[in-house]
């Protein structure tokens, strides 16, 4: 039962570091798209409303596409105070509670209060407001449910990580995916 938990917390990681490596890749994007939205604007005078639409969208894809990943690297704002001079068993009750009474019922409420929102834009299929903005905006609200789901997935992953931690299982856990002891933990 503990070595299929682990595959399928091997699974979830290897999911969101795949899509979480993909996405980061639209920063490059954003970056590029805004400099030829601005120098278009003042080399030329020439404004595009498609290509405003694009850089603003790439950053809400890219970020709604990288948050489990984010999660995953442990790269989201968590107040420290007490978990990281905390024991590994410690920090692992820590994950368990908070997946399971925060992060999974997050999780459930954006996507249930989201699906008939994007499910409406779908239907529509959905444009910029702005006349001559960019089509599709029914995909980038898509981003939304993805996020909810790849966020409770990476949720489900940390709960198998404290499962196995609490279970005296780390052999299970893959290296990178460990808890830090609490005489490394000041060094990172």
């Amino acid at each position: 039962m503990l070595t299929a938990l682990s595959a399928l917390m091997r699974t979830i990681n290897g999911l969101n570091k795949l899509i979480g490596l993909i996405f980061s890749w639209a920063a490059v994007g954003i970056v590029l798209v805004c400099f030829a939205v601005v120098f278009e604007r003042y080399v030329f005078g020439v404004t595009r409303l498609w290509a405003q639409d694009l850089y603003v969208w790439l950053n809400g894809a890219m970020f709604t596409g990288v948050a489990a990943f984010a999660l995953l690297r442990g790269d989201h704002v968590r107040v420290d105070i007490f978990y990281r001079p905390a024991s590994p068993r410690r920090k692992a009750i820590a994950d368990l509670i908070g997946v399971i009474v925060f992060l999974l019922p997050f999780t459930y409420v954006v996507y249930e209060y989201c699906i008939g929102f994007v499910q409406r834009s779908w239907g529509l299929k959905e444009a910029s407001a702005n006349v001559g903005g960019m089509p599709g905006l029914f995909i980038l609200k898509s981003f939304i449910i993805a996020f909810a789901v790849l966020v409770a997935l990476q949720g489900i992953s940390m709960a198998v990580r404290s499962i196995l931690m609490l279970r005296n299982r780390e052999d299970l856990i893959p290296e990178d995916y460990r808890y830090t002891p609490v005489a490394q933990a000041g060094k990172e």
